[in-house]
Order: C-alpha cells, then structure tokens, then sequence
C-alpha cells in the first residue's frame, strides 16, 4: 500500500484518550493488588506485619522490567517500591482502624 493512502497517525488527543483508559485499568490493578497484599499481611506473624522480602521485590522488578524494557530495572525497581510502600500503609490503616472499631 502506497504511503499516502497508509492510516494517518493518532492525534494526540485520540493518544491520551487510549493513555487515560490504561490509567483505569492500571487503577484497578493497583487496587486489586493492595487487597492481595493486605491479604498477605494478615496472614504473616508477628502482628500480621512482617518485614519486606528484598529477594522477592527483586525477582518481581526483574521479571516486570523484561515486560517493560523500555522503563528498565531502575525505573520499575522504583515504581514498585512505591506501590509497595502505597499498599503496606493501607494494610497497616485498615488493620488500626479495624482494630478501633473492634469491642
């Protein structure tokens, strides 16, 4: 097919539209995973919170920057701490305020 009658590219808003709609998807996950996440808490000792396991974050962001080569191991290794961190202080408020909401 001769390249003037190729499909012309994306408009930038027609771009964000398709960015914003991974954003929801990519909400839900994050929610999806901090209930997971709480889940796993709740079954740990000590409390129902233990410390991170280092070796299982690093075996994640290795296999999530082989998906995403383009963000690399650095940029994923920071995303995901930050998604872990985000989960385990909502674990950590809904386990406090279950725990003032208990007689």
């Amino acid at each position: 097919m001769p390249a003037s009658a190729a499909t012309p590219a994306p408009s930038i808003a027609e771009l964000r539209t398709r960015i914003d709609a991974l954003d929801a998807q990519l909400a839900d996950l994050l929610e999806r995973r901090a209930l997971l996440a709480a889940d796993v808490q709740r079954l740990k000792p000590v409390g129902g919170f233990a410390d991170r396991d280092p070796e299982r974050e690093r075996r994640l962001v290795e296999a999530m920057a082989a998906r995403a080569p383009r963000l690399g191991p650095d940029r994923i290794a920071r995303i995901m701490a930050g998604v872990i961190e985000a989960g385990l202080e909502a674990s950590e408020e809904e386990r406090v305020q279950e725990e003032d909401e208990s007689p």
